[in-house]
């Protein structure tokens, strides 16, 4: 089974400082659902991996999160493309938690969902703890230029083996033809 896993806001959508809160603030960034299409078509199960402090802020409730995400369902459903899995970590950052990022919960938790060693795994983000967590569970940690990419590339200290592109179609078209 080929399986990626994604980071949501900054990586599908554009992300905001101020969290996306709503689902009219949800916006995919260009490319990014048709990008989620070709993986399916090449095969890949696609799986979110996604931090949202914003529910453990009292900024949203889980039908909200609920709504935001049923409007990606659908809109990557017009172009063909699908998430198979999505796993969120609604702890603020001062929580204790293992499943926010950085720290590799969720990761663990998606290897055992799906029953399969993430060593190698391609795992898709734009922020620093996104390409930590990746690393600590063995997946091939893949840094996007979009939502917080820039300042994270420019901030330096990448695990060792990050790749580098400028957005998810981008790292999408690398994938796909290296497997082909």
């Amino acid at each position: 089974m080929k399986l990626i896993i994604l980071d949501r806001d900054g990586v599908i959508n554009f992300d905001s400082e101020h969290f996306i809160k709503s689902p009219e603030e949800w916006k995919p960034i260009p490319g990014s659902l048709e990008a989620i299409a070709r993986l399916n078509q090449a095969g890949y199960r696609v799986v979110l991996a996604t931090n949202q402090s914003g529910i453990g802020r009292g900024l949203f409730d889980m039908a909200t999160l609920n709504a935001i995400h049923d409007k990606m369902h659908k809109a990557l459903a017009q172009v063909g493309g699908r998430i198979d899995a999505l796993f969120f970590c609604p702890h603020t950052a001062d929580s204790r938690c293992d499943c926010r990022k950085p720290k590799p919960g969720m990761f663990e938790e998606i290897s055992r969902r799906f029953s399969v060693d993430l060593t190698g795994v391609p795992a898709v983000g734009d922020s620093l703890r996104d390409l930590q967590a990746a690393a600590a569970i063995g997946a091939l940690p893949i840094l996007v230029r979009t939502g917080k990419g820039e300042k994270t590339l420019e901030a330096g200290s990448l695990p060792e083996g990050t790749l580098v592109f400028t957005d998810l179609a981008d790292a999408v078209r690398h994938l796909t033809i290296s497997i082909a």
